[in-house]
C-alpha cells in the first residue's frame, strides 16, 4: 500500500470570531432569534477578546485559506500534519468549507502556546490512537513544560480499519523569534537551548512510544534545517536510525527576490537556493519555508539493528516526501 504524507505550517490559521457574547434566554423550544442584539462590552464576565501581547488576533483572510487549500489540494498526500491551527472547530472549517471535505479524518488537542496555535493531523485514511505530550518535561526544567505547542502522536490505519500502516509524531519546535528590545544574542541562545532540550524529549518518547520494528515519521516545523546540532538528539540518534526523507524535495516556488519590506540586516542572511527558500521577505505572499521536514526510519536500518529480516517490512507502506509551503498573510 502506497501512503503519501507531508506537512504544512498553516501560519495562524485562526477562526473567523473575535469575540464570545451570551443570550440571557430564549423561549422553549424557539432557536430562531428575530431581534437586533446589542452587547454592553463593559462587563468582562460577559465577553472575551481574543488578543495577544495586546494586538487583537482576527480570522485568517478567507484569499490566504483559499491559497493554502489550492496549495493542499495540489500536494494531494493520504496524511498531513499541521501547525498553527487555533483549535479542532478551526481545523473542521477549514476541512470542510475549504479543503471541501477531501480529509475526513482530523485531530488536534489544545496545546501550551499562549497564542492559540496548535498541531494537528489531517487524513484521508482513518486515524486510531492519538496522544498528547504537552504535558512533557526535561530534566533541565523541573516541572516546567518543554513544549511550547505539542507533540502530537497518531497512528495511521488502513481503510478497513484492521491494521496500523505507521505512527506519525508532528512537532512545532521552539522558533527563532526574538522580542523587541531583548539582547539577541542571549535570545538566540535561550531559543537554541530549548530546541535542544525539545529534541532530546521527542527522542526519548519516541524510543519509548515504538519498537525497533515500528513504521513512523518524525514530522513538523523543527524552526531548523535538517543539519542544525540542536536537532541532532533525535536526527543524529543511532537508537532511532532515522533518514531524512526530504534530501531531494521538489519545491513549487524559488526563493523570493528581495522586496521593499526586508531589513536590509537580514540580507546577508538570504537563501542562496530553493532548499533554503523561507519566509525573510514579507513582501511576497507566498513562499517556500524552510525546515519542514520529515524523518522516517529506513528499513535497511532496522533490519541491520535487528540483525534479521523481517519479511514485508518497509512494503506495507511507501512514504513520498512532500516539501509544503505556506501562505503569507499581507
Amino acid at each position: 500500500m502506497r501512503v503519501k504524507v507531508g506537512t504544512f505550517n498553516l501560519n495562524n490559521l485562526f477562526s473567523r470570531y473575535n469575540f464570545r457574547g451570551e443570550l440571557d434566554a430564549l423561549a422553549a423550544d424557539d432557536l430562531a432569534v428575530n431581534a437586533t442584539i446589542t452587547f454592553n462590552l463593559t462587563d468582562p464576565e460577559r465577553f472575551r477578546i481574543r488578543e495577544f501581547q495586546g494586538r487583537l488576533v482576527t480570522a485568517k483572510p478567507a484569499p490566504d485559506r483559499e491559497t493554502m487549500a489550492q496549495r493542499i489540494a495540489a500536494m494531494d498526500v493520504d496524511v498531513l500534519a499541521v501547525q498553527e491551527v487555533e483549535d479542532i472547530d478551526t481545523l473542521n472549517r477549514f476541512a470542510r468549507d475549504n479543503l471541501q471535505g477531501l480529509y475526513p479524518y482530523r485531530a488536534l488537542i489544545e496545546g501550551n502556546d499562549p497564542r492559540l496555535i496548535d498541531v494537528g493531523i489531517l487524513s484521508k485514511l482513518p486515524l486510531g490512537g492519538v496522544t498528547s505530550w504537552r504535558h512533557a518535561v526535561h530534566e533541565e526544567t523541573g516541572n516546567q513544560t518543554i513544549f511550547g505547542r505539542d507533540l502530537l502522536q497518531a497512528d495511521i490505519l488502513n481503510a478497513g480499519r484492521t491494521k496500523k500502516l505507521f505512527t506519525i509524531f508532528n512537532n512545532h519546535l521552539k522558533s527563532h523569534f526574538i522580542p523587541f528590545g531583548q539582547d539577541a544574542a542571549a535570545g538566540a541562545q535561550r531559543a537554541n537551548t530549548r530546541r535542544r532540550r525539545q529534541a532530546e524529549v521527542v527522542r526519548d518518547i519516541v524510543l519509548t512510544q515504538t519498537r525497533p520494528n515500528s513504521r513512523f515519521l518524525v514530522l513538523g516545523d523543527m524552526n531548523d534545517p535538517p543539519d542544525s546540532e540542536f536537532l541532532e538528539p533525535f536526527t543524529a540518534s543511532p537508537e532511532l536510525g532515522l533518514v531524512d526523507a526530504l534530501t531531494q524535495p521538489t519545491e513549487t516556488r524559488q526563493p523570493a527576490a528581495a522586496g521593499p519590506r526586508l531589513d536590509p540586516s537580514l540580507q546577508s542572511q538570504r537563501p542562496t537556493g530553493p532548499l533554503h527558500a523561507h519566509r525573510s521577505d514579507l513582501a511576497q505572499p507566498l513562499v517556500i519555508r524552510q525546515a519542514r521536514w520529515i524523518f522516517h526510519r529506513s528499513p535497511q536500518e532496522t533490519w541491520r539493528r535487528r540483525q534479521r529480516p523481517r519479511p514485508g517490512l518497509g512494503r506495507t507502506h511507501t512514504v513520498t516526501p512532500v516539501l509544503q509551503g505556506s501562505a503569507r498573510a499581507q
